[in-house]
């Protein structure tokens, strides 16, 4: 029998009907603590009081009226981006991966404006992810991402994780960028050390070149800053931001000096739905809760309490565990054993998970995880590891 749906995802057998806080019910009934959120998505957790009146409130209004008019919600959430961040200017998409076409095109534009169209190369890293369309999978440049799809786009350049040898060298005439996550996300939870990041914002400003920071899964208070690079105090030139922004309303944004925008100019861009009045309005609301201070913090606070408790369970299952690594509610676990055995055991116990490379199990709940939530996350979670081990 042919699939209605395009058979391109490896499903879980779960099907969920309802969520609430950090927990999913499936259909039969059962609850499951929610450590997946969507892959960094539900930042405010599911069916978030505030978040549900923003959309209803905003659906009783006005859906969509397209681009072609001045779009009031859009213009609050740009004003409160800018405010925010290092930014002058927002163009709003509906993914990351809308995202990354962009900072690409606007990049590449920057420099054709510049009267230097030869510089076209954008400098990338291995284990990178940045979406799944044409200048995306170019972009990571992994085999199982773009094996069939060639001929892929041209202009990028591949540099090993952490080589800074190698990148010193990448740099020519030619390159026009450095696209970088401050934390790989589906490379495994892999940080880019601060003082890494400010030699790379040093070498981008000795070169002339400009600096594009993946926020996609990092961003939107994920690390206990509402950026991930706040922590090495630097600043992009362009960043990409999705996800956690609409709380789960499809939502992304491309953010940028005016300086590095200064190429995308009347028709060089647009979006059917981009900015529209219901992700505006949910963004909205989630930038009220995740910009403040005292909610970053308690982000934070979360993350170290997580992190020393699967410290402990990585020391009660040498056999399945390896360590830990990550920033703030961004966690992740190199396993010994297989990472998808770890994640499917974590069903049986009612816990989600998400597998990354390197054999990491990815810890991605949500940023309103209470501490009870997360003691009752590590006793899951060691009741998985007691099937791996005994299996």
């Amino acid at each position: 029998m042919i699939p209605t749906l395009l058979p391109t995802y490896a499903r879980a057998p779960l099907s969920f009907v309802k969520g609430e806080g950090s927990w999913l019910i499936e259909a039969d009934g059962r609850c499951f603590l929610d450590l997946a959120a969507g892959i960094a998505v539900t930042a405010l957790g599911h069916a978030h009081p505030k978040l549900v009146k923003a959309l209803s409130d905003q659906a009783e209004a006005l859906w969509h009226t397209s681009n072609l008019y001045q779009i009031p919600q859009q213009q609050d959430l740009a004003d409160r981006l800018t405010d925010l961040t290092f930014a002058d200017t927002v163009f709003f998409t509906n993914s990351g991966t809308e995202a990354c076409e962009l900072a690409v095109k606007m990049a590449r534009k920057y420099w054709n404006d510049k009267g230097q169209p030869e510089k076209s190369q954008i400098l990338a890293f291995s284990g990178s992810f940045h979406g799944r369309s044409a200048a995306g999978i170019a972009a990571a440049g992994s085999e199982k991402m773009t094996k069939g799809f060639g001929p892929l786009l041209p202009g990028f350049t591949h540099l090993d994780f952490g080589d800074h040898d190698a990148l010193n060298a990448a740099f020519d005439e030619t390159t026009a960028a450095v696209i970088i996550e401050p934390v790989q996300g589906e490379g495994g939870i892999r940080p880019v050390p601060d003082q890494c990041l400010k030699g790379l914002r040093d070498l981008c400003d000795t070169h002339g070149v400009l600096l594009i920071f993946d926020e996609v899964q990092c961003g939107v208070a994920r690390t206990g800053r509402l950026f991930a690079h706040e922590w090495a105090g630097v600043t992009p030139d362009i960043m990409m931001v999705a996800k956690g922004i609409g709380g789960g309303f499809p939502i992304g944004a491309v953010l940028a000096t005016e300086e590095a925008a200064s190429g995308m100019t009347l028709g060089t861009h647009g979006s059917t739905y981009g900015g529209n009045p219901l992700g505006c309005a949910v963004g909205c609301a989630v930038l009220d809760h995740v910009a403040d201070p005292a909610f970053l913090a308690d982000v934070a606070r979360k993350g170290a309490l997580m992190r020393q408790r699967l410290e402990g369970l990585v020391a009660e299952h040498p056999e399945v565990f390896d360590s830990v690594r990550g920033a703030g509610l961004m966690l992740g676990i190199k396993c010994r054993a297989t990472n998808s055995d770890v994640v499917a055991a974590g069903y049986e116990e009612l816990i989600l998970t998400v597998p990354a490379a390197d054999n990491v199990v990815r810890l991605l709940p949500p940023l309103t995880i209470s501490d009870d939530e997360i003691s009752e996350a590590i006793a899951r979670l060691d009741a998985a590891a007691r099937r791996v081990s005994t299996a």
